[in-house]
């Protein structure tokens, strides 16, 4: 590999190993991709030794909900994560990715997958049929970090049945079970869904729990960005427990919170609604970012039945003058099982963070009332003739909560960090972020977690979910990914003014054993792997 090292001694570093057991000073030495031993190791020789001296050895961060799908193909060194310390990504997450791909529907898909995970026209798409396609373009393209695999729901269900919001057939349920079970074959660590998104909104539980019974038998999991995480959210969550408790998979909520002031008095029940589950022996886990704003595509203001058939019928129905009144009157009056943004957020709380052309730049960052006063139209119809203009690739953040709220979630043992980080245009601060915020905010600073606690959730944990082998921990003949940083020091930097800025306090990143941050700086080797089930 460009650049390795045969043999590297880190010394004097205050190691804490991913397991949440207390943290101890010693040495540890790394032997090409692999750590070799680890304890006071004396004058080993080695081709490098680092002094980290008044630093933290933890394992490389590995980040359960990424949305760097196309650009780890596109600019595969996706420094943003790297410089925070991540050394392992979750890709194909919310049911939405780019395999499989069926070729006569990868124009429509494309402008699905752009407000999420973006979109180029460097990738080769009709070479993109199968998760084994797509996991040897990554290859290809050598990552700057490791890489794994979800198989998505939404492109389970179109590769089964179309994009039309419809119940499936028995034989397209079979068909979904086929592909579900070829693309595990493949090593895709299990399934996603996101039943806010078209097409995995227009499915019903039997469908889920089908594809999750096949990816229960290769111990996959089931990761899930579930119905409701407003005001339908504790039905939203018997659904999930359910499918769990149907299928035999293990159950991970995506970005897991409860959005709404209305909506706050339901955490103790979703709190309970986990112990009942665990208690059952269902196995529950979920992730979380360290922010009270998240992230998604902006076309999730507009009421599901507006997608049904993909975004080019949804294009036809934003020329219609009298189906935007359709929509603005769903909006504002609501639609049962739906989450309306609009109605827990504000106009005045989503704010757009991307678009793909350059006159529309001038809306990023403004929310939705302030598109309307710059554009001088009713602010729905000016962000009807966004996203009309945009073809639906908008991203956005909203505030949905409460800082007391972050805290109780993450301090909770199902929890484990994650950015969620869509990395187009002006994006949410989780993107650089995340986890050097868990470390100086709610460590350091608000003492909320010990330092091992949140090491653990960031490196053994989301390790032990997904079954990542010889990951997440420091031991002797694991991989050596690993993130040296300052207990003292370390901070996210970036904002919702500013967010594009990388984190302080982080010195060193290795990732299978090569040097890619060096005394705070990337050194352009890119040694990630991709890592299949």
């Amino acid at each position: 590999m460009e650049g390795l090292t045969m043999k590297t001694l880190l010394k004097n570093g205050f190691i804490v190993d991913g397991s949440a057991a207390p943290g101890y000073y010693g040495d540890l030495l790394i032997e090409n991709d692999k750590i070799m031993s680890i304890g006071n190791l004396g004058d080993v020789e080695a081709d490098r030794v680092i002094d980290v001296e008044g630093h933290v050895i933890a394992p490389g961060f590995i980040d359960t909900h990424s949305h760097s799908d196309i650009q780890i193909l596109t600019d595969p060194e996706v420094l943003p994560k790297v410089m925070q310390g991540i050394t392992t990504e979750v890709l194909g997450q919310d049911g939405i990715s780019l395999v499989p791909l069926p070729q006569q529907y990868i124009q429509s898909w494309r402008k699905n997958l752009a407000g999420l995970d973006g979109d180029s026209d460097d990738i080769h798409w009709e070479d993109l049929a199968t998760t084994e396609d797509y996991l040897q373009a990554i290859e290809e393209a050598r990552p700057g970090l490791n890489a794994c695999y979800l198989v998505p729901h939404g492109n389970i269900r179109m590769k089964a049945m179309g994009l039309d919001n419809r119940e499936p057939t028995e034989e397209e349920i079979q068909k979904m079970r086929e592909i579900t079970r070829r693309e595990m074959e493949s090593g895709a660590f299990g399934v996603s869904t996101g039943l806010i998104y078209m097409p995995c909104a227009y499915s019903g539980m039997n469908e889920v729990v089908e594809i999750c019974k096949v990816a229960a038998e290769y111990d996959g999991v089931f990761v899930v960005h579930q119905r409701s995480e407003a005001d339908d959210i504790i039905n939203s969550m018997k659904e999930v427990i359910e499918i769990g408790r149907q299928s035999g998979i293990k159950v991970h909520w995506s970005h897991f919170k409860v959005c709404g002031k209305p909506n706050w008095s339901k955490i103790d029940r979703q709190i309970e609604l986990l112990k009942e589950a665990r208690a059952e022996g269902i196995q529950v886990s979920f992730d979380q970012y360290p922010y009270v704003a998240g992230s998604t595509m902006l076309g999730v203001i507009l009421p599901p039945w507006a997608h049904d058939g993909g975004t080019d019928k949804l294009l036809k129905r934003l020329e219609d003058p009298e189906l935007r009144t359709k929509m603005i009157h769903d909006i504002e009056h609501g639609i049962p099982g739906w989450d309306n943004f609009v109605d827990f957020a504000g106009l005045d709380g989503i704010y757009v963070t991307s678009v793909k052309n350059k006159k529309n730049e001038d809306v990023i960052g403004l929310n939705l009332v302030q598109i309307g006063e710059l554009r001088g139209k009713d602010p729905y119809d000016a962000v009807f003739d966004l996203l009309y203009e945009e073809e639906n690739a908008v991203g956005m953040y909203d505030y949905y909560g409460k800082e007391e709220h972050v805290i109780r979630f993450m301090t909770m043992p199902e929890q484990n960090v994650c950015t969620d980080g869509l990395l187009g245009g002006k994006p949410h601060p989780r993107v650089y972020g995340s986890f050097p915020r868990v470390l100086g905010k709610y460590v350091r600073e608000q003492k909320a977690l010990s330092l091992e606690e949140a090491v653990r959730k960031m490196t053994g944990k989301p390790a032990e979910v997904f079954g990542l082998k010889e990951r997440g921990l420091l031991r002797e003949g694991y991989f050596a990914d690993i993130c040296i940083f300052d207990r003292d020091t370390i901070i996210d930097k970036g904002d919702f003014t500013n967010p594009a800025r990388y984190p302080e306090g982080i010195d060193y990143v290795l990732i299978n054993g090569q040097i890619v941050i060096d005394h705070g700086k990337h050194t352009g080797f890119r040694a990630g792997s991709v890592l299949r089930r």
